[in-house]
C-alpha cells in the first residue's frame, strides 16, 4: 500500500473515532476501566485523578498506549507540541504541567478530531494550547521552536517514519528533548501481522523494531537514546483484538512478549 494509502485509512479511522465520541462513546482509558474490557494498548493509561478536570470527550478519545506527560518531566515555561494530538488529552495535560508562561501545540491531520480537541480546549478553558492542521511528516513550525516533543501511539501510523524524526530534529530548539510513547517490536514478528492494514492503523502492524528505532533517531542527529518498557503485551491480552483482525491462533500464540508499549527518549544536542 502506497504512503498516501496509509494515512487515508488512517485520517478515516480517526475520523470516525472522533464522531464516536461526539455521539457519546464511552471511554475505555480511565483507570476504572474492567479488566479485558477494552483493548489491550489503550486502557487503563491515565489515573482518575489526573483526568477528573477534564472534559469528558478529551478521555473518551484517547486512543494512544501510554501517558507521555507524566514520563516527559515537563517544566514551566516550556513549549511542547504532540505529534498526532487526537481529541487533546495530552496537550490539555501538557499546558497544566508548563503553566501559564508555556505553551502546548498539538498537530493532527483530521479534521473531526481537530474540531473535538478545540471544544475540548473550550470546555476546559485553557488558554496556552494552540491545536494545529498538519501532517507529523511535515510539521508547520518553524526551526528551533519547541522545548519538548510528545507524542502518543502515532509515529506507528506513519509509512515515513524517517521524515517524522527528522522534522521532529529540525523543530526542537538544541538540547529539546523527545519524550514518546510508542509501540515497540522485540524480535522477528509473523508477516500475517505486517500485511494486516487493520492492526496498522491500530498502532500495531506499523510498530519499529527497538534497534530499528534507535538507528532511525540517531539518522535523524538524536543521541541520549533510550527505550523504556511501560506494558508488555501477551498474547492472550490481545487475542480477542487480533482474532477479529483474522489472524490465526498460531500467529497470535506467536507474539507473545515481542509487542511493548515503550517510553523513547532522546535529544537533540547542543551545538
Amino acid at each position: 500500500m502506497s504512503d498516501e494509502g496509509v494515512r487515508d485509512l488512517v485520517k478515516q479511522k480517526y475520523g470516525q473515532a472522533a464522531l464516536r465520541v461526539v455521539g457519546g462513546a464511552t471511554s475505555c482509558c480511565g483507570s476504572e476501566a474492567s479488566q479485558g474490557a477494552c483493548d489491550p494498548i489503550t486502557s487503563n493509561l491515565y489515573a482518575t485523578a489526573e483526568t477528573a478536570d477534564l472534559p469528558r470527550e478529551a478521555v473518551a478519545a484517547s486512543l494512544g498506549c501510554g501517558n507521555p506527560t507524566a514520563l516527559a518531566e515537563l517544566k514551566s515555561g516550556e513549549t511542547v507540541l504532540d505529534l498526532g494530538s487526537g481529541g487533546g488529552i495530552d496537550v490539555l495535560l501538557s499546558a497544566r504541567r508548563v503553566g501559564p508562561t508555556g505553551k502546548a501545540y498539538g498537530l493532527d491531520m483530521t479534521d473531526e478530531m481537530l474540531a473535538l480537541a478545540r471544544d475540548n480546549q473550550r470546555k476546559a478553558g485553557v488558554t496556552n494550547v494552540e491545536f494545529l492542521k498538519g501532517e507529523i511528516e511535515h510539521v508547520p513550525l518553524p526551526d528551533d521552536s519547541v522545548d519538548v516533543i510528545i507524542s502518543n501511539c502515532v509515529i506507528n501510523l506513519s509509512a515515513d517514519k524517517d521524515a517524522v524524526l527528522t522534522e521532529a530534529f529540525r523543530v526542537l530548539k538544541p538540547g529539546g528533548r523527545f519524550a514518546v510513547s510508542d509501540v515497540v517490536v522485540r524480535g522477528e514478528v509473523p508477516s500475517e501481522i505486517r500485511r494486516s492494514v487493520e492492526l496498522w492503523i491500530g498502532c500495531v502492524a506499523g510498530a519499529l523494531e527497538e534497534s530499528e528505532y534507535r538507528a532511525k533517531l540517531a539518522k535523524a542527529g538524536f543521541d541520549g537514546i533510550d527505550v523504556e518498557p511501560t506494558r508488555v503485551y501477551t498474547a492472550e491480552s490481545a487475542r480477542d483484538v487480533l482474532a477479529g483482525a483474522g489472524l490465526s491462533a498460531e500467529a497470535i500464540a506467536s507474539i507473545d512478549g515481542k509487542f511493548i508499549s515503550a517510553f523513547v527518549r532522546a535529544r537533540k544536542p547542543l551545538p
